[in-house]
């Protein structure tokens, strides 16, 4: 039995006695049945990840996963490939869109090397590079199923450590220019979508340039002929290592017991593997938006999550997921600080009328 066989018996279900004592909490709380919207589900779910009614996440990490992509060379990105270490030394430094978001969300955000096609040295990068990018997945398999199980088996290993510093939620992120088109192609694959469907602009292809991104997926789905019942060989067929890395940190945040808050469409794309790898790893997982980028709400459909923001937002990294804690900071404190109608004073909703 392979490492992941074993990993994943860890996770189980979610704690369903303190799912339905924090419900029965909130339909205390001084406000009509259900006028919370989703942030009453959500408080319910983060109830039944910990075991607890009364949550708090007070020690934060952001993931951002980087690798490159060999199918770069079928022209399906609008930045050329060098756009990928340069960024990593711009969330290195703290200039990025996600490390301004995450000092308001007083996240920590760290950058892993698991496949970037060039050397990269900074005393803060974390370093487990599988290898230098994927292979062109247009021409064959992206990678082996051996680095595509060493990939997934990073982002668990990464979460383990994450754990033993005290960390308590997870927010996927990622870089990897191209990964757009690895992430619709396993998208694809997964749920019989058309790619014509599934396939967006990335970082902001013309239509005659989207329209050759389709053409690739077509043609790498056509020559791999990924299993769907088998999500190992889907990510290594037509995946990427960032992609898989961020199912193991699903996976990892899962059999810990914390949640993990999706990003965007290659954080969905990942979330699909994870699920597919362990069902029950589907419950820890929190949709943080539904972003630009198309097929990103047909995805997030099939994963049966409702984001809790529309922003327009296509960035990745990460961003929207650190915009997420905030809708997380705000359900459990509405659970640990709102007044009962008992304890306010207030008639309930089924007390009879006063003469």
């Amino acid at each position: 039995m392979s490492f992941l066989e074993q990993y994943v018996k860890r996770i189980t279900g979610l704690d369903s006695e303190a799912a339905q004592a924090a419900k029965a909490h909130i339909g205390n709380l001084t406000v009509p049945p259900g006028a919370l919207g989703k942030l009453e589900a959500l408080a319910v779910q983060l109830a039944g990840i910990t075991g607890k009614i009364k949550p708090s996440f007070d020690k934060r990490e952001v993931i951002i996963m980087a690798a490159d992509h060999g199918v770069c060379e079928e022209g399906v990105s609008a930045f050329p490939q060098e756009v990928t270490p340069q960024m990593i030394y711009n969330f290195l430094s703290g200039g990025a869109a996600v490390n301004v978001l995450a000092r308001q969300a007083k996240a920590q955000v760290v950058c892993v090397d698991i496949g970037v096609n060039s050397d990269i040295s900074h005393p803060e990068l974390i370093s487990r590079k599988i290898r230098f990018g994927t292979a062109n997945m247009a021409k064959g398999p992206a990678m082996t199923r051996e680095e595509a199980e060493m990939s997934i088996e990073t982002g668990i290993r990464l979460v383990e450590e994450a754990v033993q510093r005290g960390i308590n939620i997870f927010v996927t992120g990622e870089m990897g220019i191209g990964n757009t088109t690895p992430s619709a192609a396993v998208m694809c694959a997964m749920t019989h979508t058309d790619p014509r469907v599934a396939t967006g602009r990335g970082t902001g292809l013309d239509d005659a340039r989207l329209k050759h991104k389709i053409s690739v997926i077509e043609k790498a789905l056509k020559l791999n002929h990924p299993d769907v019942s088998d999500p190992i060989d889907v990510l290594a067929k037509v995946g990427g290592l960032e992609i898989g890395g961020l199912a193991g940190v699903i996976l990892g945040a899962a059999a810990n017991r914390c949640p993990v808050v999706i990003d965007g469409f290659i954080s969905s794309a990942a979330a699909l593997l994870a699920r597919a790898v362990c069902p029950e790893a589907a419950g820890y997982m929190i949709a943080s938006h539904a972003s630009h980028e198309q097929g990103h709400r047909m995805l997030l459909q099939a994963l049966d999550m409702r984001p809790g923001l529309d922003l327009d937002m296509r960035i990745g990294e990460g961003t929207g997921g650190v915009l997420g804690l905030t809708l997380i900071d705000a359900a459990c404190r509405i659970v640990s600080e709102m007044a009962t109608f008992e304890s306010a004073g207030i008639s309930g909703s089924e007390s009879p009328e006063q003469p």
